[in-house]
C-alpha cells in the first residue's frame, strides 16, 4: 500500500514545481534558437524519476517563446538506442508538444549516451529535421538529462558535437556520473553541470537555464578574445575555430586539427588531415583504390585508348603493347603477327548446361571467336570444329567444314544453348571417337599434325571423366581444360595435359574470363617451324621420297663447294707465309 501511495503524493509535489517554473517570470524572447532536449529512458530510470524529467521538460517549454521563428524544440531519447520522440520541424505549437512528451513512453533497455549524442549531431540538428542552416548563425543547445553511467564513450563525440557550434548542458539525475557530465557539457562547466539531487535542485536549473536564455549577446557587449569565432549563446558565449580547427585549450586560440594524428586512418601510403577528417593520398605513380585506403601502381593501360591487340604493359609513366610467346610485334607497336607458324587441328568442347544460362554462353561464344581471330583458319593451316555437351552431346560443326575465319566465327554466333546437364565424360569420349576421325576433317596422323582439344566448363561432370580424359591424351590429343565460376579445379587438372600449369586456366566469372586469352594463344600456337611453309604431304609417296632425295644432293653439292672454296683460300695463306720468310 505505501508504494501505491507515492504516486499521488509525488504528483502532488510536481504540480506545484512545473507552475513555479512556468511562472518565474515572462516568456524568454532572446531571438531565435534550435533546442533539442536528450532523455535517458534507459532501465535504471525508474518511473517516477522519469515523470520527473517529463514534468521539467512541460514546464520549461511553457518558459520558452516557441514559435518557426523564434525557438524550435526538438526531443529524443535514448536507451540502447536512439528514438527520435519529434524533430525541431515537427510543432510550432507548445501544446502540440506538451502533447508528445506527455505520450512518452520508455525504452527501458541499457545506457548509450555517446550514440544518442551522436544521433543529436548527425541527425537532430539537421537541417533536413528542421535545424536552421548554419549560416543562419542561430544557436543550437542540447540538454541532455540522465541518470547513471554511459555504457559508451561520450568525451570525443560530444567535443565533435561542441566543435561543430552546438551547446551541450549536461543535467544528471541523482545516480549520474559527474565524471561523464563534466566530458559531456560545454565549457564553463560550473555553467552547463547540473546534477540533481530533489525537485528545488532541478526547479532551480530550470530558472538558471531560462535566464540565460534571455540574457544579452555578450560577444558583441565585451572584448570575448575568441581568436576565430564567438559564439553567444543564452546566458553566456564560447569561443569557436573556423571550419578545420579546434579549440586550444585555453579555449580562446585555435589550431588546425590533425586528423591524421589520431592513428586510426589506415592509409597505405600517406594520409592528409583536411576538414571534415583524414584524406589518404597515394604516392608518386600510384592510384588510390575505391576504399579510399589502399594504393594500387597506376596502370595507364586502363586509363587510355592503348589499341593493343593482346596486351597493354604499365612501365611507370608510359606503357607498351606486347605479344604472346611465339608471336612479333608488328610495325605498329600494337598488332601481333599472326599463329601462322604451323598447323593445328582444334576441337572446342563448350559447355551448354543449364548452370551456364543463356546470357553467360553468349560471352561464351565471344570468348571462342576471339581465339579464332588469333588462328590462321584455312584447309591447309588450322581447322576448328566445335561441339557443345549438356545431357548429351552434339556436333556444331566439325573440323573439316569451315575454311575462314570469318565462317568459323559466324558458326559459332548461331549456335543454340542446349541447357539440361553436364556430362563432360560423354563430350571427351565423342571428341576421342569422332571429332579428330578423318570423316570429321581431321587431317591423316601421317601428315603429324597437331591435334587439340579445348573443354570449357562451368560446373563438376555428373559422369566419370578418368577414363576418356586419359584415353584422349594416349591418342596424342592435347589437352585444355577452362573453367569458369564453380569448375572443379581436380576435374580440370584430369582433363589437362601435363604440366597442369600450362593447360589449365581458370577465371571466378564469365564476365573477367577474356584475361585467359593471353595463356590460351601462348600455348596453343604450335611451335615455330612444325609445318611451317611446306606443302603437307605423306613422306611415304614416292613424290616425297624423289623429293626429298634431291634437295638433300643438293646439299651435299653445295657444302663440297664451301669446302673446295675454304682450301684453296689456306693454301694462299700457306703461300703468303712461306713468301715472307
Amino acid at each position: 500500500m505505501r508504494g501505491l501511495l507515492r504516486w499521488p503524493l509525488l504528483l502532488l509535489l510536481l504540480q506545484p514545481w512545473e507552475t513555479q517554473l512556468q511562472l518565474a517570470g515572462p516568456r524568454c524572447s532572446s531571438g531565435p534558437l534550435d533546442l533539442v532536449f536528450v532523455i535517458d529512458s534507459s532501465r535504471s530510470v525508474r518511473p517516477f524519476e522519469f515523470e520527473t524529467m517529463r514534468q521539467f521538460l512541460v514546464g520549461l517549454l511553457r518558459s520558452l517563446d516557441v514559435g518557426p521563428n523564434a525557438t524550435r524544440v526538438g526531443v529524443i531519447q535514448y536507451s540502447s538506442q536512439v528514438q527520435s520522440v519529434f524533430p525541431l520541424r515537427a510543432f510550432s505549437r507548445r501544446e502540440d508538444m506538451e502533447r508528445a512528451i506527455r505520450a512518452l513512453v520508455p525504452l527501458a533497455q541499457g545506457t548509450m549516451t555517446g550514440l544518442a549524442i551522436q544521433y543529436a549531431m548527425n541527425v537532430a540538428f539537421s537541417v533536413a529535421e528542421g535545424a536552421r542552416p548554419p549560416e543562419a548563425h542561430v544557436p543550437r543547445v542540447a540538454v541532455i538529462v540522465t541518470d547513471g553511467r554511459p555504457q559508451d564513450r561520450v568525451a570525443e563525440v560530444a567535443a565533435q558535437a561542441r566543435a561543430r557550434g552546438i551547446e551541450i548542458y549536461a543535467v544528471g539525475v541523482q545516480r549520474a556520473d559527474v565524471g561523464s557530465l563534466r566530458a559531456m557539457a560545454s565549457p564553463p562547466l560550473n555553467e552547463h553541470v547540473f546534477l540533481v539531487e530533489s525537485f528545488d535542485v532541478i526547479q532551480e536549473f530550470g530558472r538558471q537555464f531560462q535566464g540565460r536564455l534571455c540574457t544579452l549577446d555578450l560577444c558583441t557587449e565585451g572584448d570575448h578574445g575568441c581568436e576565430h569565432q564567438c559564439v553567444s549563446v543564452p546566458g553566456s558565449y564560447f569561443c569557436r575555430g573556423q571550419a578545420g580547427f579546434v579549440l586550444q585549450q585555453e579555449q580562446r586560440s585555435c589550431r588546425a586539427i590533425d586528423h591524421c594524428s589520431f592513428g586510426n586512418h589506415s592509409c597505405q601510403h600517406d594520409c592528409v588531415s583536411i576538414y571534415g577528417g583524414p584524406q589518404c593520398r597515394c604516392r608518386e605513380g600510384y592510384d588510390l583504390l575505391p576504399d579510399g585506403r589502399s594504393c594500387q601502381a597506376r596502370d595507364l593501360c586502363n586509363g587510355v585508348d592503348h589499341g593493343c591487340e593482346f596486351q597493354c604493359v604499365s612501365e611507370g609513366f608510359s606503357y607498351r603493347c606486347v605479344c604472346p610467346e611465339g608471336r612479333q610485334l608488328q610495325a605498329d607497336g600494337k598488332s601481333c603477327s599472326r599463329c601462322r607458324e604451323g598447323h593445328v587441328d582444334l576441337v572446342l568442347l563448350v559447355d551448354g548446361s543449364k548452370s551456364v544460362r543463356p546470357q553467360n554462353f553468349e560471352l561464351v561464344k565471344r570468348f571462342v571467336n576471339q581465339i579464332v581471330d588469333f588462328l590462321d583458319v584455312s584447309p591447309e593451316g588450322t581447322r576448328v570444329g566445335l561441339v557443345q555437351f549438356s545431357s548429351r552431346v552434339r556436333t556444331e560443326f566439325p573440323l573439316g567444314r569451315y575454311g575462314t575465319a570469318a565462317e568459323v566465327k559466324q558458326a559459332v554466333l548461331a549456335v543454340e544453348y542446349m541447357e539440361r546437364g553436364t556430362m563432360t565424360g560423354l563430350a571427351l569420349r565423342h571428341m576421342v571417337e569422332h571429332s579428330f576421325s578423318e570423316a570429321q576433317g581431321a587431317r591423316p596422323r601421317a601428315l603429324n599434325v597437331p591435334r587439340v582439344g579445348l573443354v570449357f566448363t562451368d560446373g563438376r561432370s555428373q559422369d566419370n571423366i578418368s577414363v576418356w580424359a586419359a584415353r584422349a591424351k594416349e591418342e596424342g590429343i592435347v589437352m585444355y581444360a577452362v573453367g569458369v565460376g564453380k569448375a572443379v579445379e581436380e576435374e580440370l587438372r584430369e582433363i589437362a595435359s601435363e604440366p597442369a600449369e600450362l593447360h589449365v586456366s581458370y577465371s571466378p566469372d564469365f564476365s573477367t574470363m577474356t584475361h585467359l586469352l593471353e595463356n590460351l594463344k601462348g600455348s596453343i600456337c604450335p611451335e615455330e617451324g612444325i609445318g611451317a611453309g611446306t606443302e603437307l604431304r605423306s613422306p611415304c609417296e614416292c613424290e616425297s621420297l624423289v623429293e626429298f632425295q634431291g634437295r638433300t644432293l643438293g646439299a651435299l653439292e653445295s657444302l663440297s663447294q664451301k669446302l673446295a672454296q675454304l682450301t684453296a683460300r689456306l693454301e694462299d695463306l700457306e703461300n703468303q707465309l712461306a713468301t715472307q720468310k
